[in-house]
């Protein structure tokens, strides 16, 4: 294969990573992850490296577009951030000295989750009362819809943050997102409405990843050659995923999504345990 061919079946990957992570929360590694390391058969830290840069272009693009339309909860965000960002460090860290077949493993395990969770029914209503340090941070908002500003308030903030700090720990230990735990903080335990969860997850990602990939930066596990399509593809893959949100339904798109995923986990988690990586 040649460097042109290899390269435009990478920019094609990672743009179609970008637009699913943008749509679903998720971020872009679930997709990116597994297309180099079964497809091109690159080393699994190599292919995390670069998953993280796609994750950091994909919330970059996504989140951008976001903000402007007014329903990311940026000082959610932020405050949820701190143990995501803790988190981060502290599984890169652990990666660096765990076996490569075992990072295969759970990162199969983790896409059912993520295949799990984006099937699982969302929550849809905002409350109308909220958690007493849900007001102290001021972190209870609204968010816009074609019938006008829908107000939510939060339940169970230190259960999110305690949530959010363990998706920071498998998004420095497996290259992804973390989306799935994200949503599934923001989504259940402190129930926040879905289109809000999704895009303050894909607000959050960046930040995350940026804090891990630094630890892969110094360890010499990033690749331009690798890095710098995936970075471009997911970053239009996101921007046209922004656009299209806040205007379909991705529901088809998701049970695509999960059927996809499941068969590259089965697959990641038989390999790991053959040690193929």
């Amino acid at each position: 294969m040649t460097i042109i061919t290899f390269t435009l079946i990478l920019l094609a990957g990672a743009y179609l990573a970008g637009l699913v992570g943008s749509l679903t929360g998720l971020g872009g590694g679930v997709v990116v992850i597994p297309l180099l390391t079964l497809v091109f058969h690159v080393d699994i830290r190599y292919a995390i490296g670069a998953a993280l840069l796609a994750s950091i272009a994909n919330s970059s693009g996504a989140a951008s577009a976001y903000i402007k339309e007014g329903i990311t909860n940026i000082r959610l965000g932020m405050f949820l951030e701190i143990a995501t960002t803790v988190g981060a460090v502290c599984g890169a860290i652990i990666a660096v000295y765990t076996p490569t077949n075992t990072i295969a493993i759970l990162f199969g395990v983790i896409l059912l989750f993520s295949a799990a969770m984006t099937l699982r029914k969302k929550n849809m209503a905002a409350l109308t009362e909220g958690s007493k340090l849900s007001y102290k941070l001021k972190l209870n908002s609204s968010y816009p819809t074609k019938d006008g500003e829908v107000e939510y308030k939060l339940k169970n903030v230190g259960a999110g943050f305690s949530i959010m700090t363990l998706a920071g720990v498998l998004s420095g230990l497996l290259g992804i997102g973390s989306g799935a735990l994200k949503v599934l903080a923001m989504d259940s335990a402190m129930h926040i409405p879905f289109k809000v969860s999704t895009t303050t997850s894909n607000f959050m990602i960046g930040v995350t990843a940026a804090a891990s990939a630094v630890v892969y930066l110094q360890r010499g596990y990033m690749d331009p050659g690798i890095a710098f399509p995936v970075m471009l593809g997911v970053l239009g893959g996101a921007f046209t995923g922004s656009k299209l949100l806040t205007r379909m339904d991705p529901k088809v798109l998701k049970y695509i999504f999960c059927v996809a995923i499941t068969f590259v986990a089965v697959e990641m988690i038989f390999n790991g345990y053959n040690h193929k990586f």
